[in-house]
């Protein structure tokens, strides 16, 4: 590969000077005038016009110009690979979560990723679905885990895990006694829901709209821990992930009902900002969440 030459051919067009380009690689003039002919020579046409004033692209050169830079760009990113297998999995990685994954099923995968991986510095930022996503596209963060889906069509979007959510209810509601219920029992009940822009909050106004149920009032609160103490209180009902209500249902301070004939799944994924090259630390994290399975 001729990656000198490819290096030169792109700075070049890039600076719209031989010169230019010459200083900024610190490359004699000849030299770059070399590169220059050496590809014009193996592709068999003429890649730069130039006259004493002007540079001039051929449609040729336009071509190569974007082939080179992909080339540049895979042989770079091939030699950090290289360089990351061969050495300490060092840098930086920036996750962001939705809360129920950031407060319940991270913690777990990083626990595993760091014990495999421990020079990996790792930074989480915990936020509702809407904010992580908006971040990812930002490049603000690496990778985002959430718990609703994103039709931005600049994120890339993949499942990774399935998140059973229930029904809880406080431990005195009149429904607490029936384990098995007709959805129609939950009309006129007051809902305790999370905040707009929320995965979880989707969900719950899935539920309510699929079931045509009425609503008495809906109470609203931006943390999964609120909305389980608020139920805990007796001040409504509400649907989590079960994640999130494991323990205050071992140990009663909920209540969790089924309505008959119906499960809730929903499908947790991890989002990437499309056509953005992964770092190896990344990618090594992802395989680590496409292997994690539920407990």
């Amino acid at each position: 590969m001729h990656y000198d030459a490819l290096k030169t051919f792109v700075t070049v067009v890039e600076e719209k000077s031989f010169t230019r380009a010459g200083e900024k690689l610190r490359l004699s003039q000849p030299s770059v005038s070399l590169h220059i002919k050496n590809l014009e020579s193996e592709f068999q046409a003429k890649l730069i016009d130039r006259s004493p004033k002007h540079l001039y692209i051929t449609a040729a050169g336009e071509m190569l110009y974007e082939r080179a830079k992909q080339m540049l760009n895979l042989y770079e990113k091939a030699r950090e690979d290289l360089y990351t297998h061969q050495h300490t999995i060092k840098g930086k990685l920036h996750i962001g979560a939705s809360y129920t994954i950031g407060e319940y099923i991270l913690p777990r995968l990083l626990a595993a990723f760091s014990h495999e991986y421990p020079e990996a510095e790792v930074e989480v930022t915990v936020g509702n679905t809407e904010s992580i996503a908006r971040a990812v596209k930002l490049l603000q963060m690496d990778v985002g885990l959430i718990e609703g889906q994103t039709n931005d069509k600049d994120l890339q979007i993949t499942p990774f895990m399935q998140d059973e959510m229930v029904l809880v209810v406080p431990t005195n509601h009149p429904l607490a006694a029936f384990k098995m219920i007709d959805a129609d029992k939950l009309h006129d009940c007051t809902w305790i829901v999370r905040e707009e822009g929320s995965g979880t909050r989707v969900y719950t106004d899935y539920v309510i709209e699929n079931f045509g149920l009425r609503v008495k009032k809906m109470v609203t609160f931006s943390s999964n821990q609120a909305v389980k103490e608020a139920v805990a209180a007796g001040l409504g009902v509400t649907v989590l992930s079960d994640w999130a209500v494991r323990k205050p249902l071992q140990y009663g301070e909920l209540a969790s009902l089924s309505i008959q004939g119906r499960t809730f799944l929903r499908q947790l994924s991890y989002i990437q900002a499309a056509h953005v090259e992964m770092t190896q630390l990344t990618r090594l994290f992802l395989h680590s969440v496409q292997h994690a399975q539920a407990e």
